[in-house]
């Protein structure tokens, strides 16, 4: 294997908040091992601010293709509105770039096979920004579940409850299924239940409930549902957007230990708890608590661990099959709601409604279809 180069070459395309709040400082964080070297918006003004906040030699561009023509960078940062990364990540991974998308990485299944496809012939790879999987917290208490040091999961609970008002529906790409891609389920409670399947492994059966309750939105306002995991554990799922007081949770309650996670946005090791049960040693229960380390969850911790793949050749993490399996569980939570029977793991495929659209096509929930 040659030696990956000094520094590789960085493109990112938006330039709007969450750019310059989370991938600006995690390139500046690994300076040693990338360069910005251009950015794209169709607003020149904020495009223009941006490469002064920025600092060096950054190219400006208001189209992603004129970048990818000129510049021909290594990785592509993608922070633009939904329904535009299944565009550009395709354009991305076609000019041979690696890419690391916000969340989603795409607004439906569908989308989804249109990106492996490029990844494919490409030989590049699509991540998706789901920073709560990385940091020292979640990777020690991943690791002592698999490893069974807490014994068997039994039942777990994740929760995310926000709070946005009109004034946040007012943008309008918000709350609409061909631009968001979904409510909170896609945008909000992403976060948490990628990381219940990061520490519980994979999902078996699902049934839900969704609700229009405040929002005039075409989506979901709340989500609520019930799975059934691989390995035998029950969970609830919470999403919802209308909860004054906001938190961020996830809780697995296993045979010798009870792990619980209580944050908002980010989490750090003091944020993770241990309970053991009353019959375990405490001198076992003590080499549970945190690891040497404490390192957040963030936009840093995900690029580095793209960039420690891509020098070891191999297949970056949140992509591929984790990246799917996030989208799906949002497809299968949306049909069950939606249509108010269960569903399995792999139902969802081409021919299913579920597979082209979050909504499915189902009536009172399509565009188009609100009672």
């Amino acid at each position: 294997m040659s030696p990956p180069p000094a520094r590789r070459r960085v493109a990112v395309v938006g330039t709007g908040a969450v750019v310059t709040g989370g991938h600006l400082p995690a390139l500046a964080a690994h300076a040693d091992r990338v360069e910005l070297v251009a950015a794209v918006d169709v607003d020149r003004a904020r495009l223009d601010a941006f490469r002064r906040a920025a600092g060096g030699d950054v190219a400006g561009f208001t189209t992603t293709g004129a970048m990818l023509d000129e510049v021909r960078p290594d990785l592509v940062l993608v922070g633009t509105p939904p329904s535009l990364h299944r565009e550009q990540a395709v354009a991305a991974l076609e000019a041979g770039a690696w890419v690391l998308c916000e969340k989603p990485l795409c607004l439906s299944l569908a989308e989804y096979d249109d990106i492996a496809a490029a990844e494919e012939a490409s030989g590049a790879y699509a991540s998706v920004i789901l920073q709560h999987r990385y940091g020292s917290g979640a990777a020690h208490a991943r690791e002592l579940i698999a490893s069974g040091e807490l014994g068997a999961p039994l039942v777990a609970h994740c929760q995310t409850t926000w709070h946005r008002d009109a004034a946040y529906y007012a943008t309008p790409w918000r709350g609409r299924w061909a631009t968001e891609g979904g409510g909170p389920t896609m945008g909000h409670g992403i976060h948490q239940y990628d990381l219940l399947l990061h520490l519980l492994g994979p999902w078996r059966e699902i049934r839900a409930m969704a609700a229009r309750l405040v929002h005039d939105t075409e989506s979901e306002d709340v989500s609520t549902a019930l799975v059934r995991f691989a390995n035998g554990a029950l969970a609830t799922v919470v999403n919802s957007v209308l909860s004054p007081d906001e938190v961020s949770r996830v809780r697995v309650d296993c045979a010798d230990a009870t792990v619980e996670l209580t944050h908002l946005y980010g989490h750090r090791n003091e944020d993770w708890t241990y309970t053991p049960a009353r019959h375990v040693d405490p001198a076992r229960a003590a080499a549970w608590r945190t690891p040497a380390a404490d390192v957040p969850s963030s936009h840093t911790a995900q690029l580095g661990a793209v960039l420690d793949a891509w020098d070891a050749g191999a297949r970056p993490p949140g992509s591929g099959a984790e990246a799917r399996g996030t989208l799906e569980f949002a497809a299968a939570l949306y049909k069950a709601a939606f249509t108010g029977r269960p569903v399995n793991a792999g139902d969802i495929g081409p021919g299913d409604p579920f597979h082209p659209a979050m909504h499915g096509g189902h009536p009172g929930w399509a565009p188009g279809g609100r009672a």
